[in-house]
């Protein structure tokens, strides 16, 4: 497994990346002298605010390695969700579900990178550990918001790859050959790490209360409901929803407010510079209506069909742009294309919504059809809907399903991970892609990592 270790300083606004870049393989391992200029690893977290910036800089890592972007592209390509306008091989690829072992985009950004994530929340959770300089209150804080994000990768590695290895150490040299851990393993760990963070974080946001980007203990549960839901355990993912939902932190603004960087609605969203979205600033070209281009990604052939008359997600989170004389569906729920537009918007990762859908999708597995209703009814009144008919289990978990897919749209690969989990792909994916095969739910191992590693194995059909 190819990782690489990177210690931070100076990344962007209050962050503080430090310590010295190692590149390592199970090959090869080349340790660098920590330069003059630079702190080591014990010297990072010798203290509140220099651990803070550390681990601060962990968040950040995901705007500069584009990972986060690619857990959305990724997944919304391969589904029945997202287009690429441009001419590229390799997200092309993606698109038609048949994903080169070799392709790069694969190896870089979707196990690379979140790889080297992992290591450092794995260097942030050994270093606060034996440190003598920080407080207790420090170290709690710090340690829940590295696990919550170690957790929050290894998430997205399970859901797009199944097996992979478990690296829990902060050392890459004890990491370089570890075999496939199971599935189960893994959402055993990542449910482990959200727990701790449950219990290490406050209920208070740390740092800028209002733009929400560090985790909290609703960011922890939030994210723990979805892995209870993803993994069956329907009363589990019931009881964490609903503890968020009734937090009284967060509210259900109009749609036009959700993906601002001051929205109620968001638990979680990853802060930039720029306070321009990245992963909305693909789904703009302005003005709307432009024939100068489209943009990178949009909407796919028919994704309009599946908003109700009078849903108004179509109307405010829709727009469309033409293009010799082809008119592409664009996502508008990010506004802004460029700071002459304003500055803010940032990637929200978890929102509320997501909760009255995970608690509604657990009471009708439950047989809970009353409480079900009653949380999906939530999620179409924002949307201008009238509440829903759906009343058995089986009508409730197909509104849901639709629910999940006309409001999570362009959003981290919901999509894509909703049609795996729920056992349609092959019936949806099947019926729009020639090219699809029931083994595309997983994507391939990159090769160079089973080069590298002589203990990982390829998925079926690579």
């Amino acid at each position: 497994m190819k990782l690489i270790n990177i210690s931070f300083k100076n990344i962007f606004v209050g962050l503080t990346l430090t310590a010295i870049v190692i590149i390592s393989s199970c090959k090869k391992y080349v340790e660098i002298p920590v330069a003059p200029s630079m702190l080591s690893n014990a010297e990072s977290f010798s203290s509140d605010s220099a651990a803070t910036s550390a681990v601060l800089s962990i968040y950040s890592t995901y705007n500069t390695y584009n990972a986060e972007q690619y857990f959305t592209y990724a997944g919304g390509l391969a589904a029945d969700e997202l287009e690429n306008t441009q001419s590229n091989a390799l997200l092309g690829q993606f698109s038609k579900n048949q994903v080169l072992k070799t392709n790069s985009d694969i190896e870089s950004f979707l196990w690379a990178y979140p790889y080297t994530i992992i290591r450092f929340c794995n260097l942030s959770i050994s270093q606060i550990a034996v440190s003598t300089g920080m407080s207790q209150a420090a170290k709690n804080q710090l340690t829940g918001e590295a696990k919550f994000m170690r957790a929050w990768t290894f998430f997205y590695l399970v859901n797009y790859f199944g097996a992979v290895p478990l690296s829990l150490d902060a050392t890459p040299l004890n990491n370089g050959n570890l075999p496939r851990a199971a599935t189960t393993d893994v959402y055993n760990q990542i449910i482990a790490d959200l727990k701790d963070a449950q219990s290490l974080l406050p209920a208070a946001y740390a740092g800028n209360s209002v733009h929400r980007s560090r985790a909290n203990k609703w960011a922890a549960a939030a994210l723990l409901a979805r892995v209870y839901l993803y993994t069956k355990d329907y009363a589990d993912a019931k009881t964490e929803a609903g503890l968020v939902i009734n937090s009284g932190v967060y509210t259900m603004p109009d749609l036009n407010s959700v993906f601002i960087n001051t929205s109620t609605e968001a638990i979680f969203q990853f802060a930039n510079t720029k306070g321009i979205s990245k992963i909305g600033s693909a789904y703009r070209t302005d003005p709307a209506g432009s024939t100068v281009a489209p943009p990178a990604y949009v909407l796919y052939s028919g994704f309009t069909k599946s908003f109700e008359a009078g849903d108004n997600r179509k109307k405010d989170w829709v727009d469309s742009t033409i293009y010799n004389n082809i008119t592409y569906y664009r996502i508008n729920k990010y506004k802004l294309a460029d700071q002459n537009q304003g500055t803010n918007e940032f990637d929200v990762v978890l929102r509320v919504a997501e909760q009255y859908l995970i608690k509604a999708e657990a009471e009708a597995q439950l047989n809970d059809a009353t409480d079900a209703q009653t949380d999906l009814n939530v999620v179409r009144t924002r949307a201008g809907l009238p509440n829903t008919t759906a009343s058995t289990q089986e009508t409730l978990l197909t509104a849901i399903l639709n629910e999940r897919k006309v409001e999570f749209f362009g959003e981290y690969g919901h999509r894509w991970f909703d049609l795996i989990r729920t056992g349609q792909a092959d019936a949806v994916l099947g019926a729009l892609k020639t090219t699809w095969t029931s083994t595309a739910t997983l994507m391939p191992i990159p090769q160079n990592e089973i080069l590298l590693n002589p203990n990982l194995t390829q998925n079926a059909g690579y």
